[in-house]
């Protein structure tokens, strides 16, 4: 399991599956009223549902507000794409 630096901070409320306020946002991939991709601190949350809506948004806070019926939620890691590209490179070109 990985250490989770102090600095880096995510919290998720949800109220009734209806209500959801997030901390820790640092940007909105993409949303539509079946799916909202948001990315946090700690990793890329997926949340799916029905009638899906982004109420507020303040990235500068980080946090943001959701309503509609939410079905689902799903964690996964940020891809790392341009360490491993740097890694290749390096082994190429030695």
């Amino acid at each position: 399991m990985e250490e989770i630096s102090g600095t880096k901070s995510h919290k998720l409320i949800l109220n009734n599956r209806r209500t959801g306020s997030f901390t820790g946002v640092l940007d909105v991939l993409s949303f539509d009223v079946g799916e909202i991709l948001l990315e946090t601190e700690l990793g890329m949350l997926d949340l799916k549902g029905k009638d899906l809506h982004v109420n507020r948004l303040n990235l500068e806070k980080g946090e943001a507000d959701i309503e509609g019926e939410i079905d689902m939620i799903t964690y996964s890691k940020v891809p790392e794409l341009t360490g491993k590209k740097d890694k290749m490179f390096g082994r190429i070109f030695r």
